[in-house]
């Protein structure tokens, strides 16, 4: 077949961050190629070169050595660099970086305007490439007001619009909710089968399933290179990489150590379930009674708590509007009404727009309330008197990125930042700042005095959370920690998050998209929808109410979805698991092993 790549012998280095340092090798010796019409996907911890190859595929990053051959321009010919971006077009991690313009369609008319062509056929393609991604209804719409999902499709458009062979993704669902990730893997598809050639690199298993190819990269050269069901075959090797396994995988390869023959090819929740469905009526041990998971108790639909001794923040009746008194004023919270424990770590969960990120701005009074009160820890944050600067200290607030919250010379200067603010003694300072970086595994004499900007990827989350625990507060509080984070990295942070929580007793609040982490580590989960807390109770219960969230847009885990779909279809399952190991475990008792599937 054609290939519309081809690499040979790319390497790149980024000069020296300080004066003095040695430059940092991103790629090193690469060289593959990349058949025309093929979905690939990239795949590797952060740090590995994935970024940097990327930009190498559109000319935003020239090689220090070798090739790169894009539908047979070499990216080093400078003056047919706009040649190449029309050829392959890039779609990045983050859609408001962008997104340049007042109006949708403007947006999407940019690339084309940029190319020359002329007025008739730019608006042929605007409307095109709006259709083909589903966003036509809001050609009029100002970007700014669009859902994360939204935005991502009018980004991809404005890609779509200007015709290429070609389309790199970045990491484009890092940032979106379930359903926004859904919506953008609709279009990769529709994309590859109208033929265009597909790179995606992404942190999400699920989603390098669907591809052709499936390229592992490491320390800047490609350390495994195959179709997806021969790297997923190879756990070990992907463990050692700081990878995972898509959980139907994985529970696949749990079954087969059982002996158990599911097919290699077996690789998504889809076809894992479709498989087991398959299965003849006596493959299964029958359950002794028959339980119905929707007709048990269910978690409380209002989530007021009153009169809890130990609950160290309340509050009652919040109400909060955007635009107040203009003709688009909308109510962001409405009526909420919630408490939270000493100890407790409580994952919020919602689609783009529920009112997430609005509720936790309240909690240390970044937000006022425009009705209903707050209270932590015995004060009322929403009176006049109160000095907020001392409720800030009871609640820390982690923004999602939070490596964009560093920006001191050193590390120790950026997390003795707040402590220096309230006025601490330098002794007390040196204190915090020691502990702080303690409890999330840096090293004082290691780290205290490196520039921050000089750290990895998790290395940079986890000073930005000690420039936050320096403060001691009371209740730790963060939007979507973990996002853009590779499976090891994201597995440390919430390792670390309960450590704290278990050394001192923190309450956590963690407000994420990422079902399976809040599956995990939360012990409570509030579900936000239209302003309100829909639902509030433990992840199981939440959880078992499929049917409900999803009328809500809100996803679920994916081994939720695989055993509420075994369960529809009349495998003697209890209910839905919220594991892996739990659907593992629940698998293996009512498979018959002396029938091998």
């Amino acid at each position: 077949m054609e290939k519309i790549i081809r690499i040979e012998n790319l390497t790149f280095e980024y000069p020296p961050e300080e004066e003095g340092a040695g430059a940092v090798k991103a790629l090193n010796g690469i060289g593959f190629e990349i058949e025309k019409g093929s979905f690939t996907a990239v795949l590797g911890r952060n740090g590995s070169g994935k970024s940097t190859l990327s930009k190498q595929l559109n000319a935003l990053l020239i090689p220090k050595e070798g090739d790169v051959i894009v539908c047979g321009i070499n990216t080093r010919q400078e003056e047919r660099v706009w040649e190449i971006r029309s050829s392959a077009g890039m779609v990045f991690q983050n859609p408001d970086n962008q997104l340049i313009s007042a109006v949708v369609e403007d947006d999407v008319a940019f690339g084309p305007e940029n190319l020359g062509i002329p007025a008739e056929e730019i608006r042929r393609r605007i409307d095109d490439a709006m259709k083909r991604v589903g966003i036509y209804e809001l050609r009029k719409k100002s970007p700014h007001m669009l859902s994360g999902g939204q935005k991502q499709r009018v980004a991809i458009a404005g890609v779509v619009a200007m015709r290429p062979q070609c389309i790199i993704f970045d990491e484009p669902t890092a940032m979106l909710d379930p359903k926004g990730r859904r919506e953008v893997m609709e279009i990769v598809r529709s994309l590859r089968e109208d033929g265009i050639t597909v790179i995606l690199i992404t942190h999400f298993m699920e989603e390098a399933v669907e591809a052709d190819r499936i390229i592992v990269m490491d320390g800047g050269k490609v350390v495994m290179d195959g179709s997806p069901p021969q790297i997923f075959e190879n756990e070990q090797r992907l463990r050692e990489l700081g990878l995972e396994l898509p959980e139907a995988v994985d529970i696949r390869q749990h079954l087969r150590r059982k002996g158990f023959s599911i097919p290699q090819e077996v690789l998504s929740i889809s076809g894992l379930a479709s498989y087991l469905c398959s299965l003849p009526a006596e493959s299964f041990t029958p359950r002794q009674e028959k339980q119905d998971f929707l007709s048990g108790s269910k978690p409380s639909d209002r989530a007021a708590v009153q009169g809890e001794t130990d609950a160290v923040l309340t509050a009652e009746h919040i109400d909060y509007i955007y635009g107040k008194g203009q003709p688009d004023e909308t109510y962001a919270l409405q009526d909420v009404s919630l408490s939270v424990k000493r100890g407790e770590f409580i994952g919020i969960i919602g689609h783009t727009g529920s009112g997430k990120s609005t509720l936790i701005q309240h909690f240390n009074g970044l937000l006022k309330p425009d009705r209903g009160t707050i209270v932590v820890d015995g004060c009322d944050i929403t009176a006049k008197n109160t000095v907020l600067r001392d409720v800030r200290r009871k609640v820390g607030l982690v923004f999602q990125y939070p490596e964009y919250q560093l920006f001191e010379e050193t590390v120790e200067k950026d997390v003795a930042y707040g402590p220096k603010n309230i006025g601490f003694s330098e002794e007390e300072i040196l204190r915090r700042v020691k502990e702080a970086l303690q409890l999330v595994d840096l090293s004082y004499e290691t780290f205290a005095r490196r520039s921050p900007f000089d750290l990895s990827g998790g290395q940079k989350r986890r000073a930005a959370i000690a420039g936050v625990l320096a403060m001691q507060p009371e209740i730790l509080v963060l939007d979507e920690p973990a996002a853009g984070l590779d499976p090891e990295t994201k597995h440390e942070i919430f390792e670390l998050l309960c450590r704290i929580r278990e050394k001192r007793n923190n309450a956590i609040v963690l407000v994420s998209h990422h079902m399976e982490d809040v599956a995990q580590f939360a012990n409570r989960v509030w579900v936000m929808y239209k302003g309100k807390i829909a639902m509030d109770g433990t992840p199981e219960e939440v959880y078992s109410r499929v049917e409900e969230l999803e009328k809500m847009n809100i996803g679920i885990p994916q081994i939720t979805h695989l055993t509420y779909l075994l369960i529809k279809e009349g495998i003697p399952l209890p209910r839905p698991a919220i594991s892996v190991e739990e659907a593992e475990k629940m698998l293996a008792e009512i498979l018959k092993e002396e029938k091998p599937l």
